[in-house]
This record gives C-alpha cells, sequence and structure tokens, in this order.
C-alpha cells in the first residue's frame, strides 16, 4: 500500500481572485493603526526612560527579553518543527499493515493541512515558550553578572553566590529543554505512528514496531532527556540546601544522609538508561531500555522516596533532638546573617512593676521626647486647620521624622499637602482643569510629636499657604510645589511658551490680592517628556486616549507630561530588581520635598536559612489602612538586604538610588547589570542623611523571625518552648486583630549613652497561651546621622531587652484591659462615649524606663457628626499595676509615680501657641466633641417601658447642663479662633465632668 502521495484536484487548479482594492486599503490601515498603538506604548516608555536618565534599564530589559524570547522561540519551535521533518521524511512509503490501512483515512484528512501543522505548531508553541524564556531575564542576568558572596555553605563547601545566583539559571534552563525535548519528542512520535514509522498494534511475524529512522529518532530524544534527567537529580541536590522543612527550613538529617545520595544514584541511574537509548538506536531493541526506565521508576519510588521516609521514621523520630541538632544549629546560624539579626545586642532587663517616687530622673531626656501626638489619627485635624483647600489633601496616615529645631533635634508628625482633584466640584472638573489647571499640591505641614496646641489640637511648627514656619527658615531656598506624590493619579501638561500670557496652573488662592485673585505659576523644571511636537502629542493621545493632547492651545513647544508620578512606581520602574516597602514617606532637604522609599534586594535561594512570608509578616493595622495599591512582594524570602534608600524629588520627580549596603553581593551583582543607575552612599548629602530612617518592613520581618530565632541554642530551638509571639493591636476592633504596628520613638535603651531615635516593637509568649505579659522588647536604632556619605555608626543596632521568665510585667493587651477597667478613666470615657462625641484610643507606645516598662497612650475626642476635628483630651499612662489618667502626661506620670516621677514630658508647660500660620479648609466648620450626657433645655429624661425610672438628681443635671454650655463656648471659640476662651471652655468642661461622674456615683451608690 501506497500513502502520503497527495491526490491531485479535479478539474485542474482554480481561477486566481482578484484581490479587492477596498480590502488591502483596510488591511493597510489596521496595520498603521496597530504600528501607532504599539509605538505609543513602546516609544512613549522610552522617552519617559531618557527622560529620567534610566535609559539604560529600558534597553537592557528589553533587549535581555528579546534575545531571550528569540531563544527560546528558536529553540523550543525549530526542535518541533525538526522532529516533524524528520518523522516525516523517515517515513516508509509501504506498510503492509491492517492498522495502517485504518490510519489511511486519517492521513487523507490532514493531508491538505499538513504543511501548515508543521509550520503553525512550531510558531505556535515557540512563542509561548519565548514568552516563557522571557520572563526569566532577571535570573539570566544575575548568573551572568554574579559576585561572590565570600562565604561557603556548610554541606557541599560551595561559594553562596552558586546556590542565589547561577543554580536557579541552570534549574530553569534544565527545566525549559526538559520541556522542549518532551514536546519534540511528542510531535516526532506522533508523526511516526500516523505515517507508519511506528506502530503499536499485535506484531505480525517478524515484522519490527518501528523503522530504523523512527527507531533512532526516539532513541535519540530518549537519550537527550535521560541526560536532563540525570542533570535535575543532580541539581536537586544543592537545592534540597534551601528547601522548606516541617519544624526548620534547610536540609534535615534525612535530606542529608538518605535524600542527597538518592538523588546521586537516580542522577547514575538517568545516565545508564541514556546509555541503554543509545544502544538501542544501533541494536534495535527496546528491551534494555525499557527495563532502564522501569529501573530508574522503580529506584525513584525506592531510592527517592521509601528510603528517605524509613530514615526519617525509624532512624531520625526517636532520636529527633540529637540528630536534627547540627541541622538545625545550621538553620539558626544562616537565618541570623541572612535577615542581618547576627549581631543583635540582647540583654536580660530585670523590669519592675513597683512605681516609686522619682524613677524616671535618670529617663529625663526619653521622657522629654515621648510623642502625644499619634500619626494615625490627627489626619482630620491638619486636613481642618492646614488644608486650605477642598483640592487638597492630606494622607490618613501621616509620618514621624525629626528635624533640628533651635540646635534641638525634635520628633515631628509631617504630611504632604497633595493634590486632590475628587474634592473639585462637579462643574470645575473638565480636561482643561484637570490636566493644565490643578497640577500640584503646595507645602508639607509639621506638628511637635510630644507637644499640643489649645484645645488638644497639634501645634504646628510649619505651616500656611504660602508655607511658614521653622522648615521654611531652616532651609532658606523653600521649593514647596508638589508635582509628584502617592495620590497624584492623573496626568498634568506643565510649561507655556514665553508669548506674553499669565500663568494658567493654580499655585495657591491668595485672598488678600486684588480682587481675591488666585497666585499662579509656571512648572520650570525637567519633570517629564516633551510633548512639544507633533508626533509626540500624536503618541501621547492615543496612550491616554485624549484628543485633547492634540487640539489644545495649552499643549505648546514648552510643555512637558507628568505622568507616573507616585514615587514608588517611579522607583519600581527604574528599579524592577529591588523590592519596596510599604510606606513612603516625605522629607524637605536641602530645600525640596523629597520622598524617601526603602528598596530591598531579595532571594530565595539562601542554603539553610528560614523562609519568610514577607506579606504575613509586613501586615498590621497600619497596612490594613494604608491608600493606594499595596507594593508588589515577593511570595516569600529567606535573604533581605535594606541595601538601597531612593528618593523622588515631589517637584521634578528625579529619582536617585543610592547604595545603602554597597557590600551586599546581590547589589553588587544588580550594579554589574545596570552600572551608573546607583550612586555611591558618598553622594548622599548630609541633609537627606539625617531624615534616613530604619525601615519598616525590615524591622517587621526581623522582629517576626525574633520570635524564634532569639534562641541561638539548637536544642533549646528544638524544644520551642521559649518562643514567642507579636502582640495584636489592642487598640484594634477588628474581628480578627492585625499585629500592633512598630513605632518610631525617640528614646535610651538601658546600656545606652543617649537616646536616639529608633523603631520599636514587643514580644509577649508564643503557642496557644492566653498569658499576654510582656517578654521582649526590641528597639532598632533609626538615626543614620547628619554627616555626607557616611551612616552613624550605631544605626541598624538591633537591641534586645529579654524578660525574666518569672516575672509578669503586663503586654499590650493586659495594658490595654487596665485602661479600660480603670473606675476613673473608664468612666469618663463612658460617659464621653454616650451621644455625639467619639472616643478614639491613640497608638499605645511602650518605653523600658524607670527600671521596669512605662505604656503611654494619647485619649483623642471628635464629635460623632459633621466636620470632626480630633483632639486630645487625656493621656494615660500605665507602670505595672499603676494607672495614670490626666490632661498631660507629665501629670499622668506623676500620677503613676508617687506624686513624682522625677522627670517632665514634653507637654509640662501646658499647650503651646503653633509657630505656623493655619489654612482652614475653606467652606467647612470643623464639629467641636460635645458631651454626650448633657440634654438640651427643656428635654424630659426617659426611660424604658416597665422600668423604674431613673431621674437624675439636681447635682447631676447642674453637672450636664453646665457640660453642654461648656462644649458650644468651645465650639464658638473655635470658630471664631479664640484660642485661650477655648481653653477655658475645655477646662470648664473637664470640671463638669468630673462633677456628673460624682453626682452619678452617688445617686447610684457607687462606692
Amino acid at each position: 500500500m501506497s500513502f502520503a502521495v497527495p491526490r491531485p484536484r479535479q478539474g485542474g487548479a482554480p481561477p486566481a481572485r482578484r484581490r479587492s482594492p477596498l480590502g488591502a486599503a483596510i488591511v493597510a490601515v489596521a496595520v498603521v493603526v496597530v504600528a501607532l498603538l504599539l509605538m505609543a506604548q513602546f516609544w512613549t516608555e522610552i522617552l519617559w526612560f531618557e527622560q529620567i536618565g534610566f535609559s539604560r534599564v529600558i534597553w537592557t530589559e528589553w533587549i535581555t527579553r528579546g534575545l531571550l524570547f528569540v531563544l527560546g522561540f528558536l529553540v523550543m519551535g525549530g526542535a518541533v518543527f525538526a522532529s516533524f521533518a524528520v518523522a516525516y521524511r523517515a517515513r516508509p512509503m509501504y506498510v503492509p499493515s491492517a492498522e495502517q490501512a485504518t490510519l489511511e483515512q486519517y492521513r487523507e484528512a490532514i493531508e491538505p493541512l499538513r504543511r501548515v501543522v508543521t509550520f503553525a505548531a512550531p510558531v505556535l508553541v515557540g512563542f509561548f515558550a519565548g514568552i516563557a524564556a522571557s520572563a526569566q531575564w532577571q535570573t539570566v542576568l544575575m548568573a551572568m553578572n554574579a559576585e561572590s558572596f565570600g562565604q561557603v555553605d556548610p554541606e557541599f563547601q560551595t561559594d553562596l553566590s552558586f546556590y542565589v545566583f547561577l543554580l536557579p539559571a541552570l534549574r530553569s534552563i534544565v527545566g525549559f529543554l526538559m520541556a522542549v525535548v518532551i514536546i519534540s519528542g511528542i510531535a516526532g512520535v506522533v508523526t511516526h505512528y500516523l505515517y507508519g514509522g511506528l506502530r503499536v498494534g499485535p506484531a505480525q511475524g517478524n515484522l519490527p514496531r518501528t523503522t530504523t529512522a523512527a527507531r533512532v529518532h526516539i532513541a535519540v530524544i530518549g537519550t537527550v532527556l535521560m541526560l536532563l534527567f540525570a542533570a535535575n537529580y543532580w541539581l536537586d541536590r544543592y537545592s534540597i540546601l534551601a528547601s522548606a522543612g516541617d519544624r526548620f527550613d534547610g536540609a534535615s538529617y534525612s535530606d542529608i544522609h538518605a535524600v542527597i545520595p538518592a538523588k546521586g544514584i537516580l542522577a547514575v541511574v538517568a545516565l545508564l538508561v541514556a546509555v541503554l537509548f543509545l544502544v538501542a538506536a544501533f541494536r534495535g531493541n527496546w528491551q534494555l531500555p525499557a527495563i532502564g526506565v522501569g529501573l530508574m521508576v522503580v529506584s525513584a519510588i525506592v531510592i527517592g522516596g521509601i528510603y528517605p521516609a524509613v530514615v526519617q521514621r525509624f532512624q531520625v523520630t526517636p532520636n529527633a533532638q540529637e540528630l536534627e541538632q547540627p541541622f538545625i544549629q545550621r538553620n539558626i546560624d544562616a537565618t541570623l546573617a541572612a535577615f542581618d539579626i547576627k549581631d543583635i545586642e540582647t540583654q536580660n532587663y530585670n523590669a519592675t512593676t513597683e512605681a516609686e517616687e522619682g524613677a524616671l530622673r535618670e529617663d529625663a531626656d526619653t521622657t522629654a521626647s515621648i510623642r502625644l501626638l499619634d500619626p494615625e489619627i490627627v489626619s482630620p485635624s491638619f486636613r481642618q486647620l492646614q488644608q486650605n483647600k477642598q483640592y487638597y489633601n492630606f494622607s490618613d496616615s501621616l509620618s514621624v521624622d525629626r528635624y533640628e529645631i533651635d540646635g534641638e533635634s525634635r520628633d515631628t508628625v509631617i504630611a504632604v499637602r497633595e493634590l486632590n482633584q475628587d474634592g473639585l466640584g462637579s462643574d470645575q472638573r473638565n480636561w482643561v482643569n484637570d490636566h493644565t489647571v490643578y497640577t500640584h499640591g503646595y507645602g508639607v505641614v509639621a506638628a511637635y510629636g510630644n507637644q499640643l496646641g489649645p484645645g488638644g489640637q497639634p501645634a504646628f511648627f510649619e505651616g500656611g499657604i504660602p508655607s511658614e514656619g521653622a522648615i521654611t527658615e531652616l532651609e532658606g531656598e523653600y521649593e514647596p510645589r508638589i508635582y509628584f506624590s502617592p495620590s497624584t493619579v492623573n496626568y498634568s501638561v506643565v510649561g507655556k511658551p514665553d508669548d506674553g500670557r499669565e500663568p494658567w496652573e493654580l499655585d495657591y488662592p491668595a485672598d488678600d490680592a486684588d480682587g481675591g485673585d488666585q497666585v499662579r505659576t509656571t512648572f520650570e523644571g525637567d519633570g517629564g517628556p516633551s510633548i512639544g511636537s507633533f508626533g509626540s502629542k500624536l503618541l501621547y493621545a492615543l496612550k491616554f486616549g485624549e484628543e485633547q493632547l492634540l487640539l489644545s492651545d495649552r499643549v505648546t513647544e514648552e510643555s512637558q507630561i507628568l505622568y507616573d508620578r507616585d514615587p514608588q512606581q517611579r522607583v519600581a520602574k527604574v528599579a524592577p530588581w529591588l523590592t519596596l516597602d510599604n510606606r513612603v514617606y516625605p522629607a524637605v532637604v536641602d530645600g525640596r520635598v523629597k520622598w524617601i522609599v526603602d528598596a530591598y534586594t531579595t532571594t530565595d535561594q539562601y542554603p539553610y536559612s528560614a523562609f519568610m512570608q514577607m506579606q504575613e509578616a509586613t501586615t498590621d493595622t497600619l497596612t490594613l489602612q494604608q491608600e493606594g495599591a499595596p507594593v508588589n512582594l515577593p511570595a516569600e524570602v529567606n535573604y533581605i538586604r535594606n541595601s538601597v534608600k531612593a528618593t523622588v524629588d515631589a517637584y521634578d520627580g528625579s529619582v536617585d538610588l543610592y547604595a545603602w549596603e554597597p557590600e551586599d553581593p546581590v547589589l553588587q551583582t544588580w550594579e554589574n547589570v545596570f552600572p551608573g543607575s546607583v550612586k555611591p552612599l558618598e553622594e548622599m548629602s548630609g541633609e537627606l542623611m539625617s531624615h534616613v530612617r530604619y525601615p519598616e518592613d525590615m524591622f517587621k520581618v526581623q522582629r517576626s523571625l525574633l520570635t524564634e530565632y532569639h534562641v541561638t541554642d539548637a536544642r533549646d530551638f528544638f524544644s520551642g518552648n521559649d518562643f514567642w509571639n507579636n502582640p495584636e493591636d489592642p487598640t484594634s476592633d477588628a474581628t480578627v486583630s492585625p499585629l500592633q504596628p512598630p513605632y518610631y520613638l525617640t528614646l535610651q535603651m538601658p546600656g545606652q549613652e543617649e537616646s536616639s531615635f529608633s523603631l520599636t516593637s514587643t514580644f509577649i509568649p508564643g503557642g496557644n497561651t492566653p498569658r499576654q505579659i510582656l517578654t521582649g522588647f526590641l528597639a532598632a536604632d533609626a538615626d543614620a546621622g547628619s554627616t555626607a556619605g557616611q551612616k552613624d555608626e550605631d544605626y541598624g543596632t538591633l537591641r534586645l531587652l529579654e524578660l525574666p521568665r518569672d516575672t509578669t510585667v503586663p503586654g499590650p493587651g493586659q495594658v490595654q484591659n487596665i485602661f479600660n477597667s480603670d473606675p476613673v478613666a473608664g468612666e469618663q470615657l463612658r460617659i464621653l462615649e454616650q451621644g455625639r462625641s467619639t472616643v478614639l484610643l491613640g497608638n499605645q507606645l511602650t518605653l523600658p524606663v524607670g527600671g521596669g516598662l512605662v505604656y503611654v497612650q494619647p485619649v483623642y475626642i471628635q464629635s460623632a457628626e459633621g466636620t470632626s476635628i480630633p483632639l486630645l483630651h487625656k493621656v494615660m499612662v500605665a507602670f505595672g499595676d499603676e494607672v495614670g489618667y490626666a490632661d498631660t502626661l507629665t501629670e499622668a506620670l506623676d500620677q503613676v509615680f508617687g506624686g513624682d516621677a522625677g522627670a517632665e514630658a514634653g507637654d509640662a508647660e501646658g499647650a503651646t501657641e503653633g509657630e505656623a500660620p493655619e489654612a482652614p479648609v475653606d467652606g467647612e466648620e470643623p464639629a467641636v466633641p460635645e458631651d454626650p450626657g448633657a440634654e438640651e433645655p427643656g428635654d424630659e429624661p426617659t426611660a424604658d417601658p416597665g422600668e423604674e425610672p431613673a431621674v437624675p438628681s439636681g447635682d447631676l443635671e447642674e453637672a450636664l447642663q453646665r457640660a453642654s454650655n461648656a462644649m458650644e463656648d468651645a465650639r464658638q471659640a473655635q470658630q471664631e479662633g479664640d484660642w485661650a476662651a477655648y481653653g477655658e471652655a475645655q477646662e470648664e468642661l473637664q470640671q463638669a465632668i468630673e462633677d456628673a461622674i460624682a453626682a452619678e456615683a452617688a445617686g447610684t451608690g457607687a462606692e
């Protein structure tokens, strides 16, 4: 029987169809449109990177991706095409087989499509293979530019760079080639079968099941596949060192003594099977390779699976502590090194719970610096008192920084007045306003962290429009305009020609100008690509889908287009190899507002180190409340370094990357890939250095690890009886409380010679115990100093206070219960919460002072209706079981420590007048918190049906009426800006509340 010869068409070839000119024109137009749309995306990206000075990044990435795509496409597509072609050309012309007779009808059906399949299938699989290969661009570049760690692993004595850089690339290459061989092998086998080179039916006489050509083809594919299996097994031996385990990560006893030897044996078996396939290619006997494959499968099951399980079950499990001890120690040592917690300073802290008079005398500096302003609560106060216009706004979560004011470093709460176009009225929203008028925010607002203004409002030392205050005076040439910020999402067209026209970008309202005009400005920086030419206008009109960019006369030859204005987004684009911190914070540096972004180099290939779930470790109350899209965190890491500090200029969007840890091998590798992208630390100014702080996400990961890895002895680690937990946030009202966030404070740790700006957190017992006592206190020195290009020698030092196991110092949860159940504080807060006032509990701060642990929590009240302003009402303090509750922190501390704490807090002198002018929101009257127990005149008290009416005594009625009058006086004084009268009204309110509590207690018989 003959086959594979196409049958001629009856009647000859059909006449050629004439192509329609209209169809050709439509195709041509479609091609042009697609080309323009692609160019609108790709070329505008090139313009963006060239303008920002990181064009090498985009070209390196795209070229590498392109080469890998082509390579992957050619290897996969070429292998599949070659397999098709070889199998088809080697087809037998005549095979006397009933099986082949049955297949003839299938061959006739697919023969007209054979050429299409032969070319289309390789192109299709090659396309997807190219995409998969291009996605490995970072892995390939790291392997090609790897730097040495200068350390070797404890098992194979190989430099760690092999595991971090080279091994992932080798695994990717082997995995890709295995896919190529398998897919091309399937293509060859199917073709051989369809065209008679391979038979699977019953044997007929002495006829072989394969032709010689098919046998050689399949045997060669089997040989190559077995060689790749051998390579994969061999690489598995190294990958085991960075594998996840049940009790600890890294290779265990059974891995070292059973799994790794088994992988080596399986690699040898795979090599032997490869030889058997070669033998089959020449001898024509498939029995040997079939036996070999069966042997390999059995070996994989017995040697690779059963044997390690037996070793684990009968040898390791009964003697786990002794046998696993050296491998646990490897894990401990590697984890401490990989997460930079090896040199932590640990000391036992015999904390007392007995509050003695004068106990804080030696901690006067720390006491004076205790922060009262909660950056997560006071944002509404910033908005109402400093926002000025509805098209400005402040973030819900403000930042804690420090500034030198009058020669003294002061903790501050700082916020940027960002652009908020959502605050505009609907009649103000149009293309001209959105993209050419309302283009930027204006200035920063800063308040003292340890002092408060009249009535519990923030004490601003920088604010107003135009900006005034200590920062403006300190910086001299100060650029307040904010063109780049996290909340700025729209693009803006800025810049105008020198043609006599007035500027059109709104700067700030100037109500004192003639006619109440607005002050306007023109952007003069280099913040975005030029959009002056027709080609640029066209590309950006296509990119953003807005024809106004082509038609508006405000898009001139001098115009620039600003987009991708989120600081984190800009850093992520110019440094895609970095992992960014969740938090970005502002600082005024050398007269410019800079956004500071902490960036990390990470890997999950560090031998023996513990794996850490980044998202889980960094999620707490603050991140759950965070605005905007979350950063793209890796799923898990087992090595992290804060290798880069990045800044984004809020005026022109320029990005600077500084090598914060230049000795990091991962950073050095990426510097080889992108030379010149990262500036040396020596170029960082002293002013910028003074605002750099220890990163939050890094600290969260470290504190999470230290719940276990504060135990450095392998035996104790195995028992796990001293593991800790990070406490839940005691102020959260969520059903499942998130973790308590770390807090920035200026404090002096025991053993330190002076106080420093620090990031702090606490620990409580681990396991399922209900005990919420304190077991540890952790502080990271967050002050980098102020010397240009040189970090302070103490920066980044982690200090851990371990409390004795037999002490019962209350933890954050217990302290919150103590606060809530205190008869004085609890009763007053209950009365305040009865109606139109809301009580907000501020961050619960922990400080190791007075020989023990002091807890400080500010209490805010705000109106439950209208435009509310949170105002600091009281301060609660706890030390052991002693509780203080007073108007000021100084008074509360004195209450706790026998009438005299021995030190004064920052509010010892009472309220301080702000040093910056206010800029209240136009058109909004802030609501002052009201006493919920006060009833309007004429209202009659009511009782539930069936209950004995509880008629308040005359003293209680009188006190409640006085409270109502005081709240009304306070509201009126605030609206008039009379803060002296406001303070007097607050004092009267406090006295009225105390009288009401006393009258209620007397009426109910309370002791």
